[in-house]
């Protein structure tokens, strides 16, 4: 499937929201590790983090054929991926 750099820009910030609610989680729950969590606090983080770990997963498959049919190197638009994502949307 063919992106365009707006579509990547997209899932880009799709990511990095979903790894922030993941680290908000963290944050507000403690670690997922000390085993303090009650049930419902647990299936929210576990769901949070296996929907950002499949948002991840996606936005480097989207890269990665983006970057090969552009036939650029990939850390390159990477990188300017990730530079548009933190920038205003302007619309």
């Amino acid at each position: 499937m063919s992106h365009t750099f707006e579509e990547l820009v997209a899932k880009q910030r799709a990511t990095d929201a979903a790894h922030e609610l993941v680290q908000q989680l963290r944050d507000t729950y403690g670690p997922p590790a000390q085993g303090d969590l009650t049930g419902t606090q647990a299936e929210t983080y576990e769901t949070a983090l296996r929907a950002w770990r499949d948002l991840a997963r996606d936005l480097q498959t989207a890269v990665s054929d983006y970057a090969r049919d552009q036939s650029r190197p990939r850390p390159e638009v990477e990188a300017e991926v990730e530079r548009a994502a933190t920038e205003p949307d302007e619309t």
